[in-house]
């Protein structure tokens, strides 16, 4: 599978609030709603530009804080193909895979890239490419590749179960 698009680069602990404001928890519904209150208040102008493809670049500890699951699906919802970090928070990280967003750890790709380039995330070939070259990441478990192939966890055990 290959994600291409322009890339939305933030720093480091960037935090589940940060991707998508708490006051909206309970209130945001349905898809475009919940889409149109991402990144709110880190990037006012993400939700009116992101397009499909596009990759969020963050630094150290992407995801901190709660467990909101909308912090993922903002980001799903607004058509984006993958985050790339230099590391995640283990909740975001697990939320992610669970609603189908690659999730990759690759340091470097992560440094390298600017924002607005182009980036490719070539997830059978474990390689990340960006105007500074190409960069190797580890490659995704078995499980991890079946789950983002069947478009999330839920997904996939319904696919198993034949529903």
């Amino acid at each position: 599978m290959e994600i291409q698009g322009r890339a939305w680069k933030y720093g480091d602990n960037i935090n589940t609030d940060a991707l998508f404001p708490g006051k909206y928890t309970y209130t945001a519904k349905g898809r475009e709603e919940i889409a149109r209150h991402a990144l709110e208040d880190l990037d006012p102008t993400f939700a009116l530009n992101a397009r499909p493809g596009d990759v969020i670049v963050g630094g150290r500890n992407f995801g901190c804080g709660s467990s909101r699951e909308q912090a993922v699906t903002c980001l799903l919802y607004s058509g984006i193909g993958a985050v790339i970090a230099q590391s995640f928070a283990r909740i975001f990280y697990r939320n992610a895979i669970n609603n189908g967003l690659p999730a990759i750890v690759c340091p470097a790709a992560s440094r390298a890239i600017r924002a607005r380039e182009t980036v490719t995330v070539d997830l059978k070939r474990h390689e990340i490419q960006c105007a500074a070259g190409a960069f190797a990441f580890p490659a995704l478990s078995e499980t991890v590749q079946q789950i983002l192939a069947a478009g999330g966890l839920v997904a996939q055990v319904r696919q198993r179960l034949g529903l």
